[in-house]
């Protein structure tokens, strides 16, 4: 961790990506290298999506196929054009001589671009996940070195990608190492059993701040104004009018839907009568 530089924020895609990239590499292949795409602004690097560039490396050069990279970043233009190259990933726990020169390459293709390496083979017996930026060094006018200095890493994610994530946590304690998704009623008493956990935390905490049991943190208490604030002012009545008219326009659509694949289906059948 370090205080110097941009906060690199990471989505879990990502990850799934490098790892994922990395069980594919071809036989003999030591490690996996790729492009990482994001948005930038002032203070941090968000790292939402990337692939992989095929290379060769041996103890004496490095070939990495730079036309692939370039057609590849030109495909998901077209797809998000939003998301820029903001540095590139290997796989490994050190940085190597090669990385230089890669890193030469990407700082060609974006301005301060980050290198990030990820433990896939697990040395420290965990997945070690670290970021990096270069800054030169040396004597004006004569050799001129690299140095990677770390950034800090914080782990992000969309409400979307935090069903994976759920799910891939609950394999966990299986031992077949898989799980089946969830019908929508149990994501959503799932989501209300969470919440009712959370919520029985939160008055245990405050009940034990007016008792004395604990000192008053005024962080906490700025937070749970702001989420106490955010609740709507509404009264069961019409919170039951409403929830009731919501449930009726889902269950109408629901059966919309179903009569619309009956309707396919049965049109299918007719035509290849």
């Amino acid at each position: 961790m370090s205080v110097y530089g941009p906060i690199v924020k990471i989505h879990p895609v990502v990850f799934a990506s490098i790892v994922d990239s990395y069980e594919r590499r071809n036989e003999g292949a030591c490690r996996v290298i790729g492009t990482l795409l994001g948005t930038i602004d002032k203070h941090t690097v968000e790292v939402t999506n990337c692939f992989s560039v095929p290379h060769n490396e041996s103890e004496d050069e490095v070939a990495v196929d730079m036309e692939f990279a370039k057609n590849m970043y030109e495909l998901h233009k077209k797809v998000s054009p939003s998301e820029v190259i903001v540095g590139w990933y290997a796989t490994g726990y050190d940085i190597t001589e090669h990385s230089v020169l890669i890193h030469e390459y990407y700082s060609r293709e974006a301005q301060n671009p980050i290198h990030l390496t990820v433990d896939t083979a697990l040395q420290s017996g965990r997945m070690n996940i670290r970021a990096y930026v270069s800054a030169q060094m040396g004597v004006p006018g004569k050799t001129v070195g690299v140095m990677f200095t770390p950034l800090t890493t914080k782990y992000v994610y969309y409400d979307t990608e935090r069903i994976g994530v759920d799910l891939l946590h609950r394999t966990r304690n299986i031992p077949s190492r898989t799980n089946g998704l969830t019908t929508d009623l149990e994501q959503v008493g799932s989501a209300a059993s969470r919440i009712q956990e959370m919520l029985t935390t939160v008055l245990s905490y405050t009940e034990d701040v007016l008792s004395g049991k604990i000192a008053a943190d005024n962080t906490v208490g700025r937070f749970l104004m702001d989420l106490v604030n955010k609740v709507p002012k509404i009264t069961a009545e019409d919170f039951e009018s409403m929830l009731n008219s919501n449930i009726n326009d889902l269950l109408m659509v629901t059966y919309l839907s179903n009569l619309t694949q009956a309707q396919i289906a049965l049109n299918e059948k007719l035509v290849c009568l």
